[in-house]
């Protein structure tokens, strides 16, 4: 029974860790695509939105 609960609990870390980098990269990839947006001239929420997603789906991939 130990090794069973020493499972779960290894399996909900890795994730919940998981979730934090997908969150990390969302949150890097918004700031970056704002500010690349703003700089250009275009878009800052589309940027932003842009940014996000693609920095979610790295930090997912990447961790």
């Amino acid at each position: 029974m130990k090794k069973v609960a020493l499972c779960v609990a290894l399996a909900a870390s890795a994730l919940s860790m998981s979730a934090c980098s997908t969150l990390r990269g969302a949150a890097i990839g918004g700031a970056g695509g704002a500010g690349v947006a703003a700089a250009t001239g275009n878009s800052v929420e589309k940027g932003a939105a842009v940014g996000g997603a693609a920095g979610a789906v790295i930090g997912t991939v990447a961790d």
